[in-house]
């Protein structure tokens, strides 16, 4: 990469600057949650320099989880870590929402109190000139049997026993006022977040629910009218999940009774040697027709080549770059997008170029955005996952700068998609908005 004045950028010095950046705005991020948590809450410094040293740990539990546990290393991270970043998401979007009610309320505040400073303009006017009209005492001058004390001068407040300083109270009333705010919208936030998160981990943890969709396929044979297909994506067999992980998705798979299943990717987090054992109930796996599997960006994280071999030792068909005929319809399956960086890459042409037309074909492809490339190949419809739904909303909205369907039936240049939300998680034990699903696709006739 060039950059200015001709000088050119390598890949170290990219990572680097990335990197940079990243400190950067987690540093802002949790410099905002320390001043909104702490900061404007509490007035004791011991505890705002607790609080400040609690942040910094904080702050460093994230990155030493997610390069701790992938590494291997860190294992016993993963619970405290995930949960830490699911709540600290959720903290920084309820905070950012109260950002609105907070504004509001304080330029109401203001407007009243300058509202006040006028409505009392004229009554100080009147005093003043009631003091114009009344006699100067001298201090301690005796007058109908009374010791008065000396006038102050104007703008000055007697300190005397009785004097309680209107002034003073207001200021008061002020800080009052914002300290009650501030501490209100962090325990708002705190009982929030908690909630949501805890939501979402039930969410997360339990049974895939069942997503049901018909879809008219042109060129459909009648034989194959009312075909079903159980989607499933995302499994991520991984240190957060366990046995019973895989458990329960094999009991929902076969609770269908689906004629073809088809595993779109991201099966794993980790080795072989690491979780084969946790990938053994989906042995299981019941089918009339079949079950089939591609690569998902997560295999290449973990070593794809011995997953190809695991997951045809436990009874599904990888399709890599190929297609097979069932009954006059083609089921194609191509390498994950990401398969290009560790010489895998997608081969659309070898899995869809030289086939014939008049069959209708169904694409499995780990990610939606590989319609782009299957368009000009004539696909009926492509089943997809890697998107998790968006898992943790309001994540959903940043998921569709990247993927142009993140959940549910959409078009892609033309090709038909259809995108599960995926029956695990990636990263924090939650979802929320997206719960996990095994997708049955029924293909009727046009």
């Amino acid at each position: 990469m060039a950059g200015y004045g001709g000088t050119a950028v390598g890949e170290e010095d990219l990572v680097a600057i990335v990197a940079v950046i990243l400190v950067v705005v987690i540093g802002l991020v949790y410099a905002y949650l320390w001043k909104r948590l702490a900061g404007d809450t509490v007035r004791s410094r011991w505890a705002r320099r607790v609080s400040a040293v609690i942040a910094v740990a904080l702050g460093l539990l994230g990155p030493a989880t997610l390069i701790g546990v992938r590494s291997g290393h860190l294992k016993w991270l993963a619970w405290p870590g995930y949960l830490w970043l699911a709540l600290l998401f959720y903290l920084l979007v309820t905070l950012i929402v109260l950002e609105i009610p907070r504004l509001v309320l304080r330029l109401t505040w203001a407007r009243h109190g300058r509202t006040g400073k006028r409505a009392e303009a004229p009554q100080s006017r009147n005093l003043a000139a009631d003091r114009e009209l009344q006699p100067v005492i001298a201090a301690g001058e005796t007058i109908d049997g009374d010791t008065h004390a000396p006038a102050a001068e104007p703008g000055v407040r007697n300190s005397g026993p009785g004097n309680t300083g209107s002034g003073s109270g207001a200021v008061g009333e002020g800080m009052d006022r914002r300290l009650v705010l501030a501490r209100g919208a962090a325990i708002f936030a705190g009982l929030t977040a908690a909630g949501v998160t805890g939501y979402g981990v039930r969410t997360a943890t339990s049974a895939p629910r069942i997503d049901r969709v018909r879809i008219p396929i042109a060129k459909l044979p009648r034989a194959m009218d009312g075909t079903r297909l159980a989607v499933v994506s995302d499994i991520h067999l991984g240190p957060l999940t366990g046995i019973g992980h895989a458990q329960r998705i094999t009991r929902v798979i076969n609770s269908v009774n689906a004629d073809v299943v088809c595993v779109v990717g991201d099966l794993v987090d980790g080795t072989v040697a690491e979780l084969g054992r946790l990938a053994e109930p989906l042995r299981g796996i019941e089918s009339r027709r079949g079950a089939y599997f591609v690569t998902g960006n997560h295999e290449y994280y973990s070593g794809f080549e011995p997953w190809i071999g695991e997951v045809t030792e436990l009874g599904m068909r990888p399709l890599r770059n190929e297609r097979v005929e069932i009954d006059g319809l083609d089921l194609a399956g191509v390498n994950d997008l990401g398969g290009d960086q560790h010489g895998d890459p997608a081969d659309f042409g070898k899995a869809l170029g030289d086939r014939d037309r008049s069959r209708p074909v169904v694409l499995m492809a780990h990610q939606p955005l590989a319609a782009k490339d299957a368009a000009p190949y004539g696909v009926d419809l492509q089943v997809s996952g890697h998107t998790h739904g968006g898992q943790m909303a309001p994540f959903n909205l940043l998921v569709t700068l990247q993927q142009p369907v993140v959940s549910g039936f959409g078009r892609v240049d033309g090709v038909p998609v259809y995108v599960t939300n995926g029956a695990g998680f990636w990263g924090p034990p939650v979802r929320v908005g997206a719960p996990p699903q095994v997708t049955v696709v029924e293909l009727r006739m046009a």
